[in-house]
């Protein structure tokens, strides 16, 4: 048999071109080396799948997809925002919009979103083969055309779409092999690497402030003295370093900074300024007479970082805080304002939400998503050259490239 589409890769991307390409009354072929579908769907927005952003398709918040934003022009026209939520809705799936524009199913569960895509592959009779994983690809004469399977066997297609992922998260199945079988094709890949993922720090004091979750603080990231990015949002010590959505989002960036020396400064009261800061604590100080410097830090901040900021000042806890000098008040409001800390690392593939790099973009057409290498060939998803930030954004590239890809084929 010669299907009209075979798409390699199974997870929110893939299905939405296997499902589109069926729609259309292509003869269609899913594979997926996991034995169930959508694994990685299911771990999206902590369980809840934050399907899309309000904002992810609109001026300027798509320049937030960095600087091959304008390769989604096309598709986010042809398949957008509200296309996705009118695309769920009409499957029966209810949605809700919550702050800074994520939308997620009313329900809060991933599993909900991933039983709509798979009614829409079976209303539109897509033959879906589990534990189908493709060992190879083979392509002649400027075409695709077949795949061999790890058991042998050979599946013969007009078209091909390779959605398989990135290489985050690899116990869902996102091992990268779509980069070796592009780069054997003759494509070109930007080296992958993990984004959306917490850092790693060389400090061990962040020890102590092991799940301590704060929010609205401000974040700067250091190289060489000089202030590369600034974000502010909420943040999540870890054991060895900070998670929460303000890093998540700025991992990316720290990723590529870190073959120089690079620090993140932590501003904990950015409401006030340091001037501000430092007179309120004089004039604190003064009034409360002999209350002893924990007690007074402890009604200011987390009980949990009280402690910290006292022992990086190096100054008594237990010393009565109109006898603090000036220099000990101006390295409280220091600690405060600039706790710095040197990152190591980042986390890696295995807690990364996403993969930056990928397929080069300039051997795609972002019109149809079809490899200008081979005219058969499409890529959707996560596999491309392409990601934004956390909260939906980077579903939406799935939904909109695997849309365009499954539209686009000719059969």
């Amino acid at each position: 048999m010669i299907y009209d589409a075979v798409i390699i890769g199974g997870g929110p991307a893939g299905l939405m071109a296997a499902g589109r390409a069926g729609e259309r009354g292509a003869r269609v072929l899913l594979l997926e080396k996991n034995n169930q579908l959508g694994l990685k769907l299911l771990a999206t927005g902590h369980g809840r799948a934050n399907i899309t952003n309000r904002l992810a398709d609109k001026k300027p918040a798509i320049g937030a997809y960095g600087k091959n934003h304008k390769f989604l022009f096309s598709a986010f026209n042809r398949f957008g925002v509200q296309d996705t939520v009118d695309f769920f809705n009409k499957l029966g799936l209810a949605t809700k919009e919550e702050d800074r524009g994520r939308i997620f199913p009313l329900s809060d569960r991933a599993g909900e979103v991933r039983g709509a895509l798979i009614k829409y592959l079976k209303d539109n009779n897509v033959e879906i083969k589990l534990g189908a994983e493709v060992k190879k690809i083979v392509a002649y004469d400027g075409k695709i055309k077949k795949v061999i399977l790890n058991n042998g066997e050979g599946i013969f297609s007009k078209n091909f779409i390779i959605s398989t992922g990135g290489q985050s998260y690899p116990e869902t199945g996102s091992t990268g092999d779509g980069y070796k079988w592009l780069n054997n094709l003759g494509h070109r890949i930007i080296a992958p690497r993990p984004a959306l993922t917490p850092i790693i720090v060389k400090e061990k004091i962040v020890k102590n402030l092991e799940g301590l979750s704060l929010s609205q603080i401000k974040i700067s990231i250091f190289q060489n003295n000089k202030k590369i990015i600034s974000r502010t949002g909420d943040i999540i010590f870890t054991a060895d370093g900070l998670s929460g959505p303000a890093i998540i989002d700025l991992s990316e960036r720290i990723g590529a900074l870190l073959s120089a020396l690079t620090f993140l400064k932590i501003d904990f009261k950015p409401e006030i300024e340091t001037a501000r800061l430092e007179k309120k604590l004089q004039t604190d100080f003064h009034q409360a007479g002999g209350k002893m410097l924990k007690k007074y830090l402890t009604g200011l901040l987390s009980p949990k970082l009280a402690p910290v900021i006292i022992k990086l000042t190096g100054i008594d806890e237990t010393k009565q805080i109109n006898a603090v000098t000036k220099l000990e008040r101006q390295a409280l409001v220091s600690a405060l304002k600039e706790f710095t800390v040197e990152i190591k690392e980042l986390k890696g593939f295995a807690k990364a939400m996403i993969t930056a790099g990928g397929a080069d973009l300039k051997e795609v057409d972002p019109k149809t998503m079809r490899s200008r290498l081979y005219e058969n060939l499409f890529l959707a998803g996560e596999i491309l050259d392409l990601d934004g930030p956390s909260g939906g954004y980077n579903l939406q590239i799935c939904w909109s490239t695997g849309y365009t890809a499954g539209e686009s084929l000719l059969f």
